[in-house]
């Protein structure tokens, strides 16, 4: 454990110095970890958990073809390391709960009927256990419930493991039946490839990460964007400069300097007239969206957009209109220019770019 001050507050972290790999690895020596899904989280973990000796099997219904041919892609044999969800449940020790919020409700019972005294049941969110007067998720008293979020997707979880860096996880212990849990739950965080663990609860827990996703992590970053491109637009700039000075110049520059050494680094390598609009306008913008975040937080404290969350992805039509959603944010001119983009980066350079083109600038500009 090492004490870190954040800002004039000190917090409690757990870094790979404090909790090496073969703690971990001796930790979780006799555990099966059983990773139900296959969908988001599930290939990044059990990849990564695989890769560092963890002895891993999947749970995944079959019936979901896509999901299971790809864990059939990625090396997990069938019969051997890959079965069906309630089957994996009865090998597990430690069971990853890694389908969405929504489908846990739906496969709770399942779970449930399937876990043994002294099992780890494991979350990357907080949601099933937080909101569980809404879910039915109420884990049996003789088991450890305990959770570890990577800060990122699936993807980017096993893309920063490949590359060495990790990416940071928060954790909770939310009950303890076998006196281990907390050291269960840190060596699996260890073993997924965490940079770096920080103390939460699951509520803590839940209630940033949909006030985050719901906001500047991507709703926010969204519709700020295509408020600006469509401004721009609309006062006769071309698709390409309209999508270069609005998503362009923020994904392969500016948040580039902001990771490396933080808001004011990034500002001081840009020009004076930058910086000096860019503060001056900051303080407008918060002023503006302060009250949104706050009807966020409220919306997401009560359980309110846990209720819209389980109502609409419990819809046996969800993928459908899901993918309808999707489609016609990728359809946008603002993001068919962003494809346009992307092709004509030197990476890309001698791919065909007519898809992405096809149809941009359709609307006039006025």
């Amino acid at each position: 454990m090492a004490l870190i001050d954040f800002g004039g507050t000190q917090e409690e972290v757990i870094t790979r110095k404090e909790f090496p790999m073969s703690r971990a690895r001796k930790a979780l020596k006799k555990e099966v970890i059983a990773i139900v899904g296959y969908g988001v989280q599930g290939p990044a973990q059990s990849l990564n958990l695989r890769d560092n000796g963890f002895q891993v099997i999947i749970g995944q219904a079959p019936e979901f073809k896509r999901d299971w041919d790809r864990a059939v892609a990625d090396g997990w044999k069938p019969g051997k390391t890959l079965f069906p969800i309630e089957e994996a449940v009865r090998r597990g020790t430690m069971i990853q709960m890694l389908v969405s919020d929504a489908a846990q409700r739906a496969i709770w019972p399942a779970i449930k009927q399937n876990l043994k005294p002294g099992d780890a049941l494991y979350f990357s969110h907080g949601f099933s256990i937080t909101y569980q007067r809404q879910t039915g998720v109420v884990p049996p008293k003789d088991v450890d419930v305990i959770m570890v979020a990577p800060k990122g997707s699936g993807t980017s979880v096993r893309r920063n493991f490949l590359t060495g860096a990790g990416i940071n996880s928060s954790f909770a212990v939310y009950q303890d039946a076998t006196g281990r849990a907390r050291e269960r739950c840190l060596a699996v965080g260890i073993g997924i490839g965490s940079g770096y663990l920080f103390p939460t609860t699951f509520p803590h827990e839940t209630n940033s990460d949909l006030t985050g996703e719901r906001g500047v992590l991507m709703g926010a970053l969204a519709g700020i964007m295509e408020a600006q491109y469509d401004v721009l637009r609309q006062k006769g700039h071309s698709p390409s400069e309209a999508f270069n000075e609005t998503v362009e110049e923020l994904t392969q520059s500016l948040i580039r300097l902001v990771d490396e050494r933080g808001m004011d680094w990034m500002y001081s390598n840009c020009s004076a007239t930058a910086q000096r609009g860019a503060l001056d306008w900051k303080p407008k913008f918060k002023k503006a969206v302060l009250p949104v975040f706050k009807e966020l937080y409220r919306r997401v404290a009560s359980g309110k957009e846990a209720a819209r969350v389980i109502q609409a992805c419990g819809a046996k039509d969800y993928q459908q209109q899901l993918a309808k959603e999707l489609g016609e944010l990728r359809d946008s001119e603002m993001w068919r220019a962003g494809a346009a983009v992307r092709a004509l980066r030197p990476a890309e350079t001698g791919k065909t770019i007519a898809k992405g083109v096809k149809g941009i600038g359709g609307r006039a500009a006025n």
